[in-house]
């Protein structure tokens, strides 16, 4: 392998985040470099950081040389596919494995987004302050080096696992429910922020017994418009008198205010008026960036979809994905209705895998995304919204003002998935269980605060090992419900022709 290697940063579509993550960027390159060179290598910087598609093509597309993408914080995925697709060159993804700035979250989206197009890449991470210090590092760097390849430990991945007759009961009676009437998703347009990874469309979806059906989320403009004054004043009463703490004019959020919730509320209730329009059975809302100087973010509507209760509702969840993810959407959906077969409330938790950390011996990844948790997570209550908190969403990234569905979840066993597209355009269904853990208050806050605090928490066992997340699982994002739909979820999954893989530090059963 050529001795030069080629150092690029991918970045995001906004210059804030860019420029906020600059020293990181800095940090990180500098310990890279020095183990490169360790190894008797010359790396050198791409231009950066890279911003839009075009720049990743016209940046990236002529190096021959071996390609590093340093990741310390969100990246769109095109900022690197783009640049790299139909090419055979090394390619590796490296993120510093730091909650301040999601950039382990960008490795395992744009991971996801070239496996979806045939494009391989190896990943690597390190959380040591001298990466050269760091040997098991610096032995997987060694080995990109000299082979141009990463072999990960695939000893937690599995793919037979033995599913009781019960189950599979179960997943029978939810795959008749499909038969009989397909599942109707309502796309608020198409995936967000660059979510290559994200997006199945009808070939892929058919099959698996899901339609969808596009509608712009430009409607919204006109379409909250129409929603009368009084029906958000009641859906604002609903929610106060469930419990929700709003969390207006704080010193970082002077211009949160009633207001602002209220005309989240009126979008939540243009939404439902579309979803009953067109009957659809549950929802993928694009969200950022189309919308984002126009209407405020669309969070808290996602969080009070997602729950049982919510003003103008059926006592059911209406399964929401954020940034129009249907590789969320699909498994959240199917997990709702193996959870209602079973008797159990239909709650499904969208989240993001931001970071994590040992506490205790035991590793626990830190899950939070800014909207799509339903409150059922914080208080194991079908009929009440309390431990729901509403804080202002930075108006670094979100300038018109508006909040989020925050809150501590719930200790529980939990079942975790998520759907992807292999290089061949086959779906797979990953499936996990593990455990939502309560954190002493003062380790709970330190990690919170060192990621997002305004957003929903869990600190969850996902039942492998963080080498095995890292190294194999397809996104940056991860579904979770609270009860046991493990071999039901296997069995539905292998039904409607998904390849199932279960992730597993045990063998499964």
């Amino acid at each position: 392998m050529s001795r030069k290697v080629a150092v690029f940063w991918p970045g995001d579509y906004r210059a804030k985040p860019n420029e906020w993550a600059t020293p990181q960027f800095e940090e990180a390159r500098n310990r890279l470099e020095a183990a490169l060179r360790k190894l008797g290598r010359e790396p050198y910087c791409v231009e950066g950081p890279i911003t839009r598609p075009h720049e990743a093509i016209e940046r990236l597309g002529p190096i021959d040389d071996p390609m590093i993408g340093l990741f310390v914080h969100w990246a769109y995925a095109p900022h690197t596919v783009d640049g790299v697709v139909g090419k055979g060159n090394p390619l590796l993804l490296a993120s510093n494995f730091s909650g301040t700035w999601p950039g382990l979250v960008a490795l395992l989206n744009t991971a996801a987004s070239l496996e979806s197009v045939g494009r391989h890449a190896s990943r690597i991470w390190s959380d040591a302050d001298d990466w050269t210090a760091d040997s098991v590092f610096m032995d997987r760097l060694a080995q990109w080096c000299e082979t141009g390849r990463i072999d990960h430990d695939t000893s937690e991945i599995h793919d037979q696992c033995s599913v009781s007759e019960q189950a599979s009961s179960t997943s029978r009676t939810v795959l008749e429910q499909i038969r009989r009437r397909r599942i109707l998703a309502l796309m608020l347009g198409d995936t967000s922020m660059g979510m290559i990874n994200g997006y199945f469309g009808p070939r892929v979806l058919a099959p698996l017994g899901f339609s969808e059906h596009k509608v712009d989320q430009a409607w919204l403009i006109d379409r909250v418009s129409l929603i009368d004054d009084h029906r958000v004043d009641d859906a604002f009463r609903f929610v106060r008198d469930r419990g929700v703490t709003f969390h207006w004019g704080e010193p970082d959020a002077l211009d949160f205010t009633e207001d602002s919730t209220r005309e989240q509320l009126r979008g939540y209730l243009a939404v439902l008026d579309l979803a009953a329009e067109f009957r659809a059975d549950c929802i993928g809302w694009q969200y950022q960036l189309g919308l984002l100087n126009l209407l405020p973010p669309s969070d808290f509507a996602e969080g009070l979809l997602n729950s049982h209760a919510r003003p103008e509702g059926n006592g059911h969840p209406l399964i929401t994905a954020t940034e129009a993810d249907q590789g969320s959407l699909v498994p959240m959906e199917l997990m709702k209705r193996l959870l209602e077969a079973k008797g159990l409330p239909g709650a499904v938790m969208f989240h993001d895998v931001r970071w994590g950390a040992k506490h205790e011996g035991r590793f626990l990844w830190v899950l939070l995304n800014s909207g799509s948790c339903s409150a059922f997570a914080f208080n194991h209550n079908v009929n009440s919204l309390a431990g729901v908190h509403s804080y202002r969403q930075p108006s670094g990234y979100f300038p018109v003002p508006g909040g989020t569905f925050a809150g501590v979840s719930q200790p529980g066993k939990i079942t975790w998935s998520r759907a992807w597209l292999d290089r061949f355009g086959q779906p797979v269904l990953d499936v996990g269980r593990g455990e939502s853990v309560t954190l002493p208050n003062d380790v709970r806050e330190s990690w919170w605060q060192g990621t997002t605090r305004q957003w929903p928490f869990m600190a969850a066992d996902l039942g492998c090992s963080m080498e095995t997340i890292m190294a194999h699982y397809m996104s940056n994002h991860v579904a979770v419900a609270y009860g046991d739909i493990f071999g039901e979820l296997i069995a539905l999954g292998h039904a409607l022709g998904f390849r199932v893989r279960v992730l597993s530090s045990g063998l499964p059963t």
